[in-house]
């Protein structure tokens, strides 16, 4: 108890650190930056997948441009499959190496930590229900979303290849960059304390609804538009997706939530295409 003046002066000036409200990782500008910066490794890792894959596997007794080599290259199915997964090295190292430098610690900062099965029941049920109604829209227009498969399909050396690159790895890398570091970084820009007793890393920080809802608006859009090898109505339909990837990454807290649902989508397409072909 404080019984001299000098004593209560002290007790009043001391900081409550339940009152403070984190500094974000990325300034605003930093963040512009990241994402600009995450795009375009977003796609040079991939061109060097399909380069070094394309190197090894592709007939050496052919005299192959470079723009050659990528465009026999990425109707591959061995060759993208591969690049696949060299894109998904890069870009986690690349983003375990952005954190590292910034300081925070990696697991928290992108949210690896456990989920509440009750929520990832219903968060299911919203992605069933998607998934039924947007199958049963494409029928409807006579779409045909998966006609990019075909030549991977029919050329890949091993099925079981192109389905783990596709199915597995893809949603794991594309969770990191989209519902992981961008929507971290653009949602802590609007966030209110939550600080607790943390020993190590960035202060736990809970996003507002708007600071999730425009990180979900802004991520699902990049996230749609790199999809070059869909039109119109399939990005559309991925903003969709990408949206309840968001969410599911708002309510739960966790990443793990979002690339498990991404897989379960990526998987139910992929059985349905090789269900049509086989």
């Amino acid at each position: 108890m404080p019984n001299s003046p000098k004593d209560r002066l002290e007790v009043i000036s001391a900081p409550i650190s339940g009152g403070l409200t984190p500094s974000p990782l990325f300034s605003r500008f930093g963040v512009a930056a990241l994402i600009i910066g995450m795009v375009i490794a977003f796609f040079i890792s991939q061109l060097i997948g399909v380069y070094g894959a394309g190197k090894l596997l592709l007939p050496a007794d052919k005299s192959l441009s470079l723009g050659d080599l990528f465009y026999f290259g990425s109707s591959d199915g061995t060759i993208v499959s591969l690049s696949v997964i060299v894109s998904c090295m890069l870009i986690a190292l690349l983003i375990i190496v952005i954190i590292c430098l910034k300081k925070a610690d990696l697991r928290q900062y992108l949210a690896l930590k456990p989920f509440s099965w009750t929520l990832g029941i219903g968060m299911f049920s919203l992605l069933l229900i998607f998934m039924v109604a947007s199958q049963a829209l494409t029928y409807w227009l006579d779409k045909s979303p998966s006609d990019f498969v075909d030549p991977l399909y029919h050329s890949v050396s091993s099925v079981g290849l192109l389905v783990f690159a596709l199915v597995i790895v893809a949603p794991i890398y594309e969770e990191l960059v989209f519902r992981g570091i961008l929507w971290q970084a653009i949602s802590e820009q609007f966030t209110k304390s939550n600080l607790e007793s943390q020993p190590t890393g960035h202060p736990q920080q809970k996003p507002t609804v708007k600071g999730a809802l425009i990180a979900s608006i802004l991520t699902s859009l990049i996230f749609a538009v790199i999809h070059l090898q869909y039109g119109i109505y399939e990005i559309s339909t991925i903003v969709l997706l990408a949206l309840i990837f968001c969410y599911a990454r708002y309510k739960s807290a966790s990443l793990l939530l979002p690339i498990l649902l991404h897989i379960i989508n990526n998987g139910a397409a992929m059985w349905l295409y090789l269900s049509q072909v086989s």
